[in-house]
């Protein structure tokens, strides 16, 4: 395996992650306890926080490019897709929060 082989399959995996990691906590961003009065985190914060990780891994795949070569400039296009690829990876999550039937 490559080193950039490795360097995608860890972004592929770091995205899936960080697309669920709203879904299965109720801290933000896994770190930070929510303030009482915010408390239960709701949709909203929820999708604030995936489109906060989505820039993250985005940053992440961005550092990993610069350190393999050349940095390509992207257009809209490929935000477009990527955004809608990281909301496809968190469909998982969602269903489990939202979804799901509750005992």
């Amino acid at each position: 395996m490559s080193s950039s082989s490795g360097a995608i399959w860890f972004l592929i995996l770091l995205a899936v992650l960080a697309a669920n990691l709203p879904f299965f906590t109720e801290r933000l961003l896994a770190v930070l306890p929510l303030p009482a009065a915010l408390a239960p985190k709701n949709l909203a914060w929820r999708l604030l926080e995936l489109a906060l990780l989505y820039c993250v891994v985005g940053g992440v795949g961005l550092f990993l490019e610069a350190r393999a070569g050349r940095v390509v400039v992207q257009g809209w296009e490929f935000y477009a897709v990527t955004a809608a690829l990281f909301l496809t990876l968190a469909f998982p999550g969602f269903v489990w929060r939202y979804l799901r039937r509750q005992p």
